[in-house]
C-alpha cells in the first residue's frame, strides 16, 4: 500500500513540474536575465523527478518563451542557430539584452537632445487650452521661450504674429480645400520641415534635419555628378506650405573637418531652398549613427568616428571644410562610400558576393546597383571561362583539395616563396600555409591534418592534388597510405580536374594583388595579403549556398564588423609599459592582417617617436584607430624609404623564429654517414628517364617488364562496353646494401588498386604475415642445432598469383605497344597494388610447397617445414623475402633449386639482413642487431654526440599527465614510433621505458621530453648491443612479473613477460593491464595468465618443427609471487576472486594439461623485472645479460659451424 502511495505521489510531483515548465513564459515587466534563472530552476525540478529532456529542445523552448518584443530576435535564432546548446543560447540572449539596454539609453539621450530644439506650441486663445496635459505644467522658462518665439516674426500663411506656418489653422483649411487636387497629382512629394527659410543659402552650411525625407541642396556647383529631372516629375513640400519643383538630382561629396568625405547620393537640387539639408533617416539607412547633444552632434559608423556638427540658432550644422566637385585637383582623395569601403574591407571581393552578404545581413545594406568599377580590381584581375562544376561532398573532411602556388622570385619578409592551400570540398573552408620550399608541403599537410581532425573529431578521407613533385614524393604518398587517406591525382596537363583548388588559388591571388595595388604596399608583404584574403574568403558566402564557409565549418555565422581595409593607416595605442608621460600615446602603422587564433590585428610600424617601438617591425595588438581612407605606403618617396630599409640588414621581428647569433660549427658526422646522402628516388617515369641515372632506371624498367611478360601477367584486348580500367604507376627505388651503398636499381609497376570496388573488382584480401617472434625462434633453433641459414628474394612475387576477378588496366607509361595504343591490359595474374595481390600470392606459394611435401605450421601459417632422410629444412616467408634453415648446405641448395624452378628467385646467399635486422654469424652462434638503425635514430633526432647514460629510465623521475600545453607533440610521437620498432625487434631492455612514455604521447611536457632523451642517451651507450644466441640452454623458459599501481595518475598495473631459448630472448612484452586489480597477487596472476598464453603459442610453434623434441616438454614458467603460484595451483573458488575466474581457469587448464609448469624465482633473478619497473644500473646490466643482450666485443668465442 505504501509503495503504491509513493508511486502516486511521484506521479503527482512529476505532473506538477511538467505543468510549471509548460506554462513558463517571459514577461516584459522583468529583465530577461532574472527570468532565465527561473527557467533554470524549472529544469532542475524536472531533473529531480528523473525527467530528462533533449538539450536542443530545452534550448529551443527557452527562445520560444521570450517576450513579444523579442519577436525579430526569435526569428533570427530559428534561421541561423539551429543547433545550439542551452549554455550558448543563454550567453547569446544575455549579450542581446545588454545591447538592447545600451540602445535604449542612447535613444533616450537622442530624444532628450531633440526636445531641446523643438519649438514649444503656443497657447491657444480659446478654451481649448484646458485640454492641455495636466502633467506638463508651464514654468518660467517655458514662458520666456514662448515670448522669444512670438518676437521672431509673423506667420507666412496668414500674416499674423504669435505662431508659425506649421501651426497655422488657416493653412490647414487651405490644405483641406486642395486635398482632392493633391491626390490627383502624380509627381513625387518630398516633405521638408524647417523653421527658418529667410536666410541666404551658403554652400558650406548643411543642416542635419530629422524631418527631411531626402537630401536637398540649393547650389548647383556642389554636385559632382548631376542629372536633370523632367519638369513636374518631383516637387518638394516646404515648411511654409509652399511646394517647389525639383530641377535635378545627383551626388554631393562633403569633406568633413575630420578629414573624411561624406558621400550623399541621390541629392535633390532645389534652387528655392534656403538651407542645404541632410536627411537623418537616410543617413541611418546608410549605417551612419547620429548622436544628439545639447550643443553638438556626433556622426559615427561601425563605432568609428566620421564627423561632428554644432548647434546654431536651434539648428544643427555639419562641420564641412570643403565641397569636392568635378574640378577638384586631388586625385588621391578617398570617398567614404559605404559600397566602396566594404569592397575594400572585404579584400576587393566580387560585388555579387557583397550583394549576397547584404541579403544574409552579414554587412549593412548597401547601394550596389550602380556601383563604379574598382580600378585596383581592373588592374589586378583577369578571368577565363571555367569548366562545369561537379557534385560536392556532403560531409566535412570527406574530400580535401590542395594546390601549391609559386610567387617565383618574390619572397616575403620571412623568406617564404610558396604558398599551399587546403580546401574542404563540402564547406569550401580554406587554410593557407606559407612555405620556403616545396619540400615543406608534407609538413604543412601533416600540420593541417592534425589540427582539423582534432577540431572536428573527424578523419580526412581523400586528398585531391595535381601531379606536382611536392605531392608525388614517396614520403608524402607513404604518409597518406599509413593514415588511410586516398591520394587522388589529376591527369597530366589538366588543371581543370583540380578546379576547386586552382580556382581558389586564383581568387586568393587576385585578392592579394588588389590589396597590394590599392594600398601601395611593397611586394614582400604578399604573404600577409594572401593570409588576409583567405581570412576574408572564409567569411564570404559561397554562391551555391546560403551560408559562409566559416558557418559550415564552425557551426555558426561569423561576425565581420571587425574587418578593416587592408593596408590602411592605423593609429596604434602604445602598450602601458611603453607609454611615456610626455609625447604621443600612439604610433603610425599599416594594417596588414588578422592574427591567427587571436582576436587582434597585425600591423607594420611605419612611424614611431618612441624608441621602444622600432620602425619596420611587425606587431600584433588590439587597440587602434583606423583611417580607412588613408594608405601610408602611397605617400611620396615611400618606395625609396622601403629600398633604404631593405638595404639595411634589419632583422624582421615577430615573423621568423629567433635564432642565436653565435657562430655554429658544422657537425662532423664521419665518413660513413655521407654514404647514405644519395639522390632522391625518381617520383615519376619522366623523372627517371631524364635523371643522370637514366640508363640504370631503363634497365630496371626492362627487367620489370620482362618479369611481367614471363609470368603472362596480362594480355592486350579491347575494352569491353561498360567496363572501366584502373591506372598504373611506376615506382622507383634504390636498394641499399648493409653498409648503405647502392645494391641495385629497382623499378616496380603497380596498379592503382584504390580505384577497385569491393565485391565487384575484389572480395577477400587477407594474407598472413609471419611474426617477428617466429623469426627469433628459428634463429634460436639455428644456434642450438648449428643450422645453415640462407636467404632468397622472390622477384615480382605478386605477379605469380592467379586472379579470380576480371580486371582491366591501362598500358604502362613508356611501354605502350606500337599499333595497339587503344588496347588495354586484361590482367591474368595479380599485380602489385591490387587489393587481392597479397592473398593470391600467398595462396600460390602455399599450393606449390604443400604439393611438394612441405607441411604448414599451425601456429604460424608462413612457416613451412620438411623432414626426410634425417635432414630437415624450414622455410620462413615474409611477403617476398624468405629465410631457409637447413641441417646442412646440400639440403639448403636443393631447396633453393626447387624454389628457383617454380618462381623467379634471387639467391642472396647466407642471410645478412631481414626486415632491417642484421644477422651476424659469430664464433659462438648467431647475433641479431640493429646498430645501423640505432645510429640513424640518434642522428635524426640529434643525439649521436650526446653523453651516454647507464639506464634507460631515471628512478627518481615521477612522470605525471600533462595538464598544460603540450611541448613538440609531433616530434615526441616520431621518436616513440622509431623506438617502438627497435624495442619490438631486438631491444627488450627499453620495453618498459618506451611503453611508459607512450602513455603521454597525446600531450607531452618537459618532464616527458627529459625521459625520452634519456632513452636516446642510453641507446648511444649501448649502440652495439644485440641478441646473442649461443645455443644454450636449449629448453624454453619463461619469466612473468607485474608492478601493482605505482602511479597516482594511473590505476592500472603493468604486466611483463620474457621467454628465453638458445641463450637469448625470443619473445617479450611490457604492457598496461586492461583491468584494475585490488592486490599484488591479482596483478601478478593477470600477468601470469598473459605469459601462459604466449607460452602455449611458442610451444605449439616449436612442436610443429621436426627439430624440436617430441613430445614437446612443458614450458617452465618462473614467477616471483608465491601467492599467485598458490592461487594457480588451488582448486578453491570463492567470491573474492570471481572477477578473475576466467583467467584462473585458463592457467589451471594449462597446468593440468602439461603445457606449462610453475616455479618460484626471486625478484632479483626474475628476467621480466625490467619490463615492469625502472631498475638501477647493476640490475639493468644483469637482466640484459640474462636476456642475451650483449655488445659484439663480449661475444665468447666458440666453434665454427659445419656445412
Amino acid at each position: 500500500m505504501n509503495k503504491k502511495k509513493n508511486i502516486l505521489e511521484d506521479a503527482g510531483t512529476q505532473k506538477y513540474a511538467i505543468g510549471n515548465f509548460r506554462n513558463f513564459q517571459m514577461t516584459e515587466d522583468r529583465d530577461v536575465s532574472s527570468q532565465i534563472h527561473d527557467y533554470h530552476l524549472l529544469i532542475n525540478d524536472l531533473a529531480i523527478e528523473d525527467i530528462k529532456l533533449p538539450e536542443p529542445f530545452v534550448a529551443g523552448y527557452l527562445v520560444e518563451t521570450l517576450p513579444e518584443s523579442w519577436k525579430d530576435y526569435k526569428n533570427n535564432m530559428k534561421h541561423k542557430r539551429k543547433q545550439m546548446s542551452l549554455e550558448d543560447v543563454i550567453i547569446h540572449i544575455r549579450i542581446e539584452e545588454q545591447n538592447r539596454n545600451r540602445d535604449n539609453i542612447e535613444k533616450a539621450k537622442e530624444l532628450s537632445s531633440k526636445a531641446n530644439v523643438v519649438e514649444e506650441k503656443p497657447k491657444p486663445k480659446n478654451n481649448r487650452s484646458r485640454k492641455q496635459n495636466s502633467r506638463t505644467k508651464p514654468n518660467a522658462s517655458n514662458k520666456v521661450q514662448n515670448s522669444t518665439i512670438k518676437k521672431r516674426g509673423n506667420c507666412f500663411v496668414c500674416g499674423k504674429s504669435g505662431h508659425h506656418a506649421a501651426q497655422c489653422r488657416h493653412r490647414k483649411r487651405t490644405e483641406k480645400t486642395n486635398s482632392k487636387a493633391n491626390l490627383a497629382e502624380t509627381e513625387v512629394i518630398t516633405a521638408v520641415i524647417s523653421s527658418e527659410v529667410s536666410m541666404v543659402t551658403n554652400m558650406m552650411d548643411w543642416v542635419v534635419d530629422s524631418g527631411a525625407t531626402r537630401h536637398i541642396c540649393g547650389n548647383r556647383s556642389a554636385f559632382t555628378s548631376y542629372t536633370t529631372v523632367k519638369e513636374g516629375e518631383e516637387q518638394v513640400f516646404m515648411g511654409d506650405s509652399r511646394s517647389t519643383p525639383v530641377i535635378g538630382k545627383g551626388k554631393v561629396l562633403l569633406k568633413l573637418t575630420s578629414g573624411k568625405v561624406l558621400a550623399l547620393c541621390d541629392v535633390l537640387y532645389v534652387p528655392d531652398i534656403r538651407w542645404n539639408l541632410v536627411s537623418v533617416s537616410l543617413l541611418g539607412k546608410a549605417g551612419v549613427r547620429i548622436l544628439f547633444d545639447s550643443d553638438k552632434i556626433v556622426l559615427t559608423k561601425n563605432d568609428a568616428f566620421v564627423g561632428k556638427g554644432y548647434c546654431n540658432q536651434g539648428l544643427f550644422l555639419l562641420n564641412v571644410s570643403d565641397i569636392i566637385n568635378n574640378n577638384a585637383s586631388s586625385s588621391s582623395a578617398y570617398i567614404v562610400d559605404s559600397c566602396d569601403i566594404w569592397h575594400g574591407r572585404l579584400g576587393h571581393v566580387n560585388f555579387s558576393y557583397m550583394k549576397r552578404m547584404v541579403e544574409l545581413s552579414l554587412i549593412p545594406k548597401l547601394s550596389l546597383e550602380n556601383h563604379e568599377k574598382c580600378e585596383s580590381c581592373v588592374e589586378s584581375k583577369t578571368t577565363k571561362k571555367s569548366c562545369k562544376s561537379v557534385e560536392r561532398e556532403s560531409n566535412l573532411l570527406s574530400l580535401i583539395h590542395s594546390d601549391l602556388g609559386d610567387l617565383k622570385n618574390t619572397m616575403t619578409r620571412g623568406g617564404k616563396r610558396f604558398y599551399i592551400t587546403f580546401i574542404d570540398d563540402y564547406s569550401r573552408y580554406t587554410r593557407v600555409y606559407l612555405l620556403r620550399n616545396k619540400d615543406e608541403a608534407k609538413d604543412a599537410f601533416i600540420k593541417y591534418k592534425i589540427e582539423v581532425e582534432n577540431q572536428l573529431s573527424k578523419k580526412i578521407k581523400r586528398l585531391r592534388t595535381d601531379r606536382g613533385g611536392e605531392y608525388e614524393s614517396n614520403p608524402f604518398n607513404s604518409f597518406c597510405e599509413d593514415h588511410g587517406i586516398i591520394h587522388e591525382t589529376t591527369p597530366p596537363y589538366s588543371p581543370e580536374s583540380n578546379g576547386v583548388a586552382e580556382r581558389k588559388n586564383r581568387t586568393l591571388k587576385d585578392m592579394m594583388n588588389a590589396m597590394l595595388v590599392s594600398s601601395g604596399a611593397p611586394l614582400n608583404l604578399w604573404g600577409e595579403a594572401i593570409l588576409s584574403a583567405c581570412h576574408i574568403q572564409n567569411r564570404i558566402p559561397y554562391k551555391k549556398t546560403s551560408k559562409t564557409p566559416y558557418e559550415l565549418w564552425k557551426g555558426y555565422a561569423p561576425n565581420i564588423a571587425y574587418l578593416k581595409v587592408w593596408g590602411c593607416l592605423a593609429k596604434v595605442l602604445l602598450p602601458e609599459p611603453k607609454k611615456r608621460k610626455l609625447g604621443p600615446k600612439t604610433f603610425d602603422a599599416m594594417f596588414i592582417g588578422y592574427a591567427e587564433n587571436s582576436v587582434v590585428y597585425r600591423f607594420l610600424v611605419t612611424k614611431s617617436e618612441n624608441n621602444l617601438v622600432d620602425v619596420d617591425t611587425i606587431i600584433e595588438i588590439k587597440n587602434a584607430d583606423f583611417f580607412e581612407n588613408i594608405f601610408p605606403m602611397k605617400l611620396n618617396g615611400e618606395q625609396e624609404i622601403q629600398k633604404t630599409r631593405r638595404d639595411k640588414s634589419i632583422e624582421p621581428s615577430e615573423f621568423e623564429t629567433r635564432r642565436s647569433k653565435r657562430d655554429r660549427k658544422e657537425t662532423n658526422l664521419g665518413d660513413g654517414f655521407y654514404t647514405f646522402l644519395i639522390d632522391e628516388d625518381p617520383r615519376s617515369y619522366k623523372e627517371a628517364i631524364t635523371s643522370p641515372d637514366a640508363p640504370f632506371w631503363k634497365e630496371a624498367i626492362n627487367s620489370e617488364i620482362e618479369s611481367i611478360m614471363y609470368n603472362h601477367t596480362w594480355e592486350l584486348v579491347d575494352l569491353p562496353p561498360g567496363a572501366k580500367t584502373i591506372g598504373c604507376k611506376w615506382i622507383f627505388k634504390r636498394k641499399l646494401k648493409q653498409d648503405g651503398s647502392i645494391e641495385k636499381y629497382k623499378a616496380r609497376l603497380v596498379a592503382k588498386g584504390f580505384k577497385q570496388r569491393k565485391d565487384v573488382d575484389y572480395f577477400d584480401t587477407f594474407a598472413p604475415v609471419t611474426r617477428i617472434a617466429s623469426i627469433r625462434v628459428l634463429i634460436a633453433l639455428a644456434s642450438i642445432h648449428n643450422l645453415v641459414v640462407h636467404q632468397m628474394d622472390v622477384k615480382t612475387a605478386f605477379l605469380n598469383g592467379d586472379l579470380e576477378e576480371e580486371i582491366y588496366m591501362d598500358q604502362p607509361e613508356g611501354c605502350v605497344v606500337p599499333g595497339k595504343e587503344k588496347k588495354v591490359c586484361k590482367l591474368v595474374k595479380s599485380l602489385y597494388g591490387l587489393k587481392e595481390a597479397p592473398k593470391q600470392w600467398h595462396n600460390k606459394f602455399d599450393h606449390v610447397l604443400v604439393t611438394n611435401g612441405y607441411s604448414i605450421n599451425d601456429a604460424d601459417k608462413c612457416i613451412y617445414s620438411k623432414y626426410e632422410d634425417n635432414t630437415c629444412v624450414v622455410i620462413c616467408l615474409y611477403v617476398d623475402d624468405m629465410l631457409i634453415f637447413g641441417t646442412n648446405l646440400e639440403v639448403v641448395c636443393e631447396t633453393k633449386k626447387f624454389l628457383g624452378s617454380k618462381f623467379d628467385m634471387k639467391d642472396l646467399g647466407e642471410a645478412e639482413v631481414i626486415l632491417g635486422i642484421k644477422i651476424t654469424r659469430t664464433p659462438n652462434g648467431l647475433k641479431l642487431s640493429q646498430e645501423h638503425y640505432v645510429e640513424k635514430i640518434l642522428r635524426k633526432f640529434e643525439h649521436f654526440d650526446c653523453k651516454p647514460v647507464s639506464t634507460p629510465y631515471d628512478l627518481s623521475l615521477q612522470l605525471k599527465k600533462n595538464r598544460e600545453l603540450s611541448v613538440a607533440q609531433i616530434e615526441y610521437a616520431q621518436i616513440l614510433g622509431s623506438l617502438m620498432y627497435l624495442m619490438n625487434c631486438t631491444r627488450p631492455d627499453i620495453a618498459y621505458a618506451v611503453g611508459r612514455l607512450s602513455w603521454y604521447t597525446q600531450s607531452p611536457n618537459q618532464d616527458h621530453w627529459t625521459a625520452i632523451r634519456r632513452v636516446l642517451k642510453y641507446l648511444r651507450g649501448t649502440i652495439n648491443y644485440g641478441l646473442c644466441f649461443s645455443g644454450f640452454p636449449s629448453v624454453l623458459e619463461g619469466f612473468s612479473d607485474a608492478n601493482w599501481i605505482s602511479d597516482s595518475d594511473e590505476m592500472k598495473s603493468t604486466s611483463g613477460y620474457v621467454f628465453i631459448l638458445g641463450g637469448s630472448a625470443i619473445s617479450w612484452r611490457s604492457a598496461k593491464q586492461t583491468c584494475i586489480t585490488r592486490s599484488t597477487m591479482e596483478a601478478e596472476f593477470i600477468a601470469l595468465e598473459k605469459a601462459s598464453s604466449e607460452a602455449e603459442w611458442l610451444r605449439n610453434l616449436l612442436a610443429d618443427i621436426p627439430l624440436w623434441t617430441r613430445p614437446a616438454p612443458s614450458v617452465s614458467m618462473r614467477c616471483d609471487s608465491q601467492a599467485a603460484i598458490a592461487k594457480a595451483k588451488s582448486k578453491i573458488f570463492n567470491g573474492k576472486n570471481r572477477h578473475i575466474r576466467l583467467r584462473h581457469n585458463i592457467v589451471r587448464q594449462l597446468l593440468e594439461t602439461g603445457v606449462i609448469s610453475l616455479e618460484f624465482v626471486r625478484s632479483e633473478l626474475n628476467l621480466a623485472d625490467p619490463l615492469t619497473k625502472p631498475l638501477n644500473k647493476k640490475l639493468v646490466e644483469e637482466t640484459s645479460r640474462g636476456m642475451g643482450l650483449m655488445p659484439t666485443t663480449e661475444v665468447k668465442s666458440g666453434g665454427n659451424p659445419t656445412y
